[in-house]
């Protein structure tokens, strides 16, 4: 039963990916999830975006938050002024998600 919420849940998150692919402007090509312990999430300059597993057991706020993060990075590379007001735009809390995301254990 636990595997068929998972993959419920990873469906989701997909889905998720593609709505806000969609509501920025940007093109990813590929999504898929898998067990990183160093990070949230990456994605590639073609648009390959790997999310860690462990978002599933995030509140929505903060899986949105990294979905957003990865995919306008295709906007600007890296986290400097430019990245900052995309989050802005698309995210006005991003930075309060970002300090709930950066203090959980183990993060």
């Amino acid at each position: 039963m636990k595997s068929k919420s998972v993959r419920h849940d990873s469906e989701d998150l997909k889905g998720a990916v593609w709505e806000w692919a969609d509501r920025i402007g940007v093109t990813v090509r590929e999504v898929h999830l898998r067990d990183m312990r160093r990070k949230w999430a990456s994605i590639s300059t073609s648009g390959r975006l790997t999310l860690s597993t462990d978002l599933l057991n995030l509140p929505e706020a903060l899986r949105e938050f990294v979905i957003v993060h990865e995919l306008v990075h295709l906007l600007a590379p890296n986290h400097g002024r430019v990245f900052k007001s995309f989050m802005s735009a698309y995210l006005p809390d991003w930075e309060e998600r970002q300090h709930h995301l950066q203090i959980l254990p183990n993060a």
